[in-house]
């Protein structure tokens, strides 16, 4: 499928993509406040708002106020994710260090190269704030491969944590393109299309392997998160996507049932899911619950 997107169309697909990430990450996080347990959800009944958002919303808030035409603009990035950074907002350790280095100007490509001892970090930063930029790129899977990459970079520099970042990436421009083209995909088609622009690894192994039959099954062989990298994430966020493409409310409670970091990955499969159904897929009442987006961001898209 072929088609043009102009700049507005671009934005306004990266926003709902954020919405969707945005309402996601708030209502996961609601799932660690003791007295919150999963059956809310499963059982229509939601926890009381406000829904603060975390660390996933606020990094992605970062990459949709950096989107621009051309190549992503790593060093404009890396400034306002090193000057808007709020560490309570649930950041790593590592994250921290790297972020206040980046805000008192170490340059990203060293910053990102030294983290854990050298070996960059494979976590999911990366991929937890990547929806909205593949959302941007509908019209092309290979170019929301390859700039997932570059947004990656900025603070990962292991191949998984990478791999991580480019994956959600080309998952939320397929269900972008799907989108626009007026067809839900058949169970598999996004997996399938992510992994082919995914590089070899855990990750990828992680998107190819024979298809789980349930969400317990998807946790267990998957990952749920739990362990705070990309390769325990980032196959069960999408798969979740994937089989939950047109009902965003059951991908969340999906990854709610799931337990492990389930901010993250209802923060990834919803920015998927929200780049299929647009904003009008998420219940109004979720989004009237979660905090408020930064007001910095209108600013910085022009929608004041």
């Amino acid at each position: 499928m072929s088609f043009t997107l102009f700049p507005g169309t671009r934005l306004a697909l990266a926003l709902e993509s954020l919405a969707g990430l945005s309402v996601g990450d708030a209502l996961g996080a609601q799932y660690f406040v003791p007295g919150n347990e999963p059956a809310d959800l499963l059982d229509a009944r939601v926890p009381d708002p406000p829904w603060d958002w975390t660390d996933d919303t606020e990094q992605a808030c970062c990459l949709v106020a950096t989107l621009d035409d051309g190549d992503f603009d790593r060093d404009a990035f890396a400034w306002r994710l090193g000057s808007v950074f709020e560490p309570y907002r649930g950041y790593g350790p590592g994250a921290v260090v790297m972020l206040r280095q980046i805000r008192e100007g170490l340059p990203w490509p060293i910053a990102a190269a030294a983290a854990f001892d050298g070996q960059g970090s494979c976590g999911n930063g990366a991929a937890m704030r990547a929806a909205p930029l593949g959302a941007w790129h509908a019209d092309s899977l290979a170019h929301a491969a390859v700039q997932g990459a570059r947004a990656a970079e900025v603070t990962h520099a292991h191949p998984e944590g990478i791999a991580g970042g480019v994956s959600v990436s080309v998952a939320a421009a397929f269900a972008a393109a799907a989108r626009l083209g007026g067809r839900r995909p058949d169970p598999g088609r996004l997996l399938r299309a992510t992994a082919a622009h995914t590089a070899p690894g855990v990750v990828r192994d992680g998107l190819t392997g024979p298809a789980p039959r349930s969400v317990a099954e998807a946790a267990e062989r998957l990952g749920n998160g739990g362990r705070a990298t990309a390769q325990d994430t980032v196959p069960f966020a999408l798969w979740v996507a994937d089989r939950y493409l047109d009902d965003y409310p059951a991908a969340i409670a999906a990854c709610v049932a799931a337990g492990g970091d389930v901010d993250t990955t209802a923060a990834i499969a919803g920015g998927v899911v929200a780049a299929y159904t647009g904003i009008d897929g998420i219940p109004g009442e979720w989004l009237t619950n979660r905090e408020p987006l930064p007001s910095w961001l209108a600013a910085a898209v022009g929608r004041e």
